[in-house]
């Protein structure tokens, strides 16, 4: 007689524990890539169909962003929560006073800037994860940011400027993260992937069963290339969620899609980036989309609403149920996307600066631009910040304010501050009041 309430309690009690249960993390970064270049974006002759089926079971945010379009400031701030202007790795290499780059006391002195924060990594150890890096990482050895385990070894060690070993991730397999994964299992223990191979990043070496389908549609051979990697990437992509589904860990696994920049590809010249894109302020290079998959927790959504990657940190973490801490610009979309309520925010911020690190204590030296989006409205203000190299990415012809209408000039073709100088004056009021620049000169107003 007593039996039946017995079991009653047991699959109660076993629903509690499955409710309760920290989900696992992957964390799936792209490396230049266009926010268009996907099948799920639209691309008329790139097919994705590994990334379109996990957009599809996921919150997807079509119009999202990365607040900097360099790949090192960016992946600072998805593992540190915080804006470039903040955690002050504002390029990818230190200049010293006389133009030598990357010496060791530099490197050290810019690396080091990690230590002053809480990373993604160290808090979700505080909750009993283990967490592997691999692909690109630059601030170190993996553990430095707080890893349990990784594949990049990192300065002072031989090649160790962006990821050495953690490069081969994707290219040569996944082995690694499958190994990390079953040790994780054997010890009941939730787990944090950091998956950003350096793909579809140059070198464009697509195997030929992506690259022949493009040169067959007689497009130039770097746009073949670029557009192979593309799907190449794709694939590792289904490899990680295949490797999920085979251990039956997936319902419970949390899926975090970004990019860390955008790219175009020039048409004549292999490996390298065309205008407005990569390192630029405009769609092409800070525009992405931005995706969160957890089949347990939330229902798949096409989100009209801007997210930003500065989002992501505050998401995991409170996902995680890890500690929060204090003065995080972003926004904690969890409890959102768990009951598909509206965000309440409609404008998002960001900055630019120069490839190479002039001061590593004045971020502002190399400030080039900063941007807000509000709406469909979207400003850019230009800065006097130095350039000592990529003088041709940033030509910084049109030093007055910059404003679209993204709804109907995605491409920002038409500058509008001239006939809109309420709409200026209202935006950079904002971008003032989100990070007063102090040094650097601008024009705020369209003359």
């Amino acid at each position: 007689m007593k039996l039946l309430p017995f079991l009653l309690l047991l699959i109660c009690c076993s629903c509690v524990a499955s409710d309760t249960k920290k989900p696992n993390i992957v964390m799936i970064l792209s490396d230049d890539q266009a926010w268009t270049d996907y099948g799920f974006m639209g691309h008329e002759h790139i097919k994705t169909p590994h990334l379109d089926k996990l957009a599809s079971e996921a919150v997807l945010f079509r119009r999202a962003y990365v607040p900097t379009a360099l790949c090192r400031p960016s992946l600072m701030t998805l593992a540190t929560g915080h804006y470039v202007s903040v955690h002050g790795v504002t390029g990818n290499d230190p200049l010293d006073k006389d133009g030598k780059r990357n010496t060791p006391e530099l490197r050290e002195e810019l690396i080091s800037k990690i230590d002053k924060f809480d990373t993604l990594p160290e808090l979700l150890g505080e909750q009993g994860y283990l967490s592997h890096q691999s692909g690109k990482w630059w601030e170190g050895n993996f553990k430095r940011g707080g890893f349990t385990h990784g594949m990049t070894r990192g300065f002072p060690q031989k090649g160790g400027r962006h990821g050495d070993d953690g490069l081969k991730i994707g290219r040569e397999g996944i082995n690694e993260i499958e190994d990390f994964v079953d040790m994780a299992m054997s010890k009941d223990k939730p787990f944090f992937l950091w998956y950003a191979p350096f793909m579809p990043h140059t070198p464009h070496t697509p195997p030929k069963r992506y690259l022949q389908k493009f040169l067959d549609l007689k497009l130039p051979e770097p746009v073949a290339k670029y557009y192979a990697m593309c799907e190449w990437f794709d694939e590792t992509c289904g490899d990680v969620v295949n490797m999920l589904e085979k251990r039956n860990i997936r319902e419970n696994t949390l899926i975090v899609y970004v990019c860390d920049n955008g790219w175009i590809q020039d048409p004549e010249k292999k490996n390298k980036y065309d205008a407005r894109s990569k390192q630029t302020p405009y769609e092409g290079g800070t525009r992405t989309p931005i995706f969160f998959s957890w089949p347990a927790k939330y229902k798949p959504a096409d989100r009209i609403e801007l997210c930003s990657s500065i989002d992501i940190f505050p998401t995991i973490v409170a996902a995680a149920g890890a500690k929060m801490p204090k003065n995080l610009p972003g926004l904690n979309l969890n409890d959102k996307m768990k009951s598909s309520s509206k965000i309440d925010r409609d404008t998002i911020f960001g900055e630019g600066f120069a490839h190479d690190i002039l001061d590593i204590n004045d971020p502002e030296k190399t400030l080039l631009y900063r941007w807000c989006i509000k709406g469909n409205w979207k400003l850019l203000l230009t800065y006097d910040g130095t350039v000592s190299r990529y003088k041709t990415t940033h030509p910084r012809t049109e030093k007055r304010p910059q404003l679209f209408d993204l709804s109907q000039d995605p491409a920002e073709k038409n500058n509008l501050a001239k006939d809109n100088p309420e709409k200026v004056a209202e935006l950079v009021k904002e971008m003032n009041d989100w990070y007063p620049v102090k040094t650097r000169k601008v024009i705020t107003e369209f003359k």
